[in-house]
């Protein structure tokens, strides 16, 4: 009996920490809004390179995104066919970037290919970024204004819908 118990509790305590890892802590206490965004990672996986300041200078004014994801994160799973659909319209189109957050190389670039990205998305390995970011869990999307400030966190996973009103509504403040 005893066995079992320290099992069901594992099995608990395992899934209560994978559940705050994926959707982090549901606040609209954002402690990164209103902040200038940390730099990129340097590593890139696919798409053109990218920097912030490049980003952001070919945004030509207009709002930015960066979506951080994992490769073992099924809701990141689920949202990536949405972030490629948005990154080929005209809302999206140089204006998103994808960061693999704390994952295995070999991981990240399958996930890259299967899921067909042609948006830039770089590596960051040891997470470093993402804790830069106040990363609370995976996906999360930060929404950057023509300066280069973080404006809106969207947490979970999105559609093209959600991103373009977020870039939109970002553009007009």
């Amino acid at each position: 009996m005893g066995r079992r118990r320290l099992l069901l509790t594992s099995t608990a305590i395992a899934v209560a920490l994978v559940a705050l890892i994926v959707f982090g802590l549901a606040s609209n206490h954002s402690g990164p809004v209103g902040r200038r965004a940390p730099a990129l990672p340097s590593e890139r996986l696919a798409g053109a390179p990218v920097t912030l300041d490049g980003l952001l200078s070919t945004a030509h004014g207009r709002a930015t995104l960066i979506t951080f994801w994992a490769s073992w994160c099924g809701p990141c799973a689920k949202e990536a066919p949405a972030l490629e659909r948005f990154s080929h319209s005209a809302a999206g189109r140089g204006r998103l970037v994808g960061v693999d957050w704390s994952d295995a190389l070999s991981g990240a670039k399958s996930f890259v290919v299967k899921h067909a990205w042609t948006f830039p998305v770089l590596r960051d390995a040891e997470g470093t970024v993402g804790n830069d970011y106040r990363l609370t869990g995976l996906p999360t999307t930060f929404v950057l204004d023509a300066s280069g400030h973080i404006r809106s966190v969207l947490r979970g996973p999105q559609d093209a819908g959600t991103l373009a009103r977020a870039m939109a509504s970002v553009s007009r403040q």
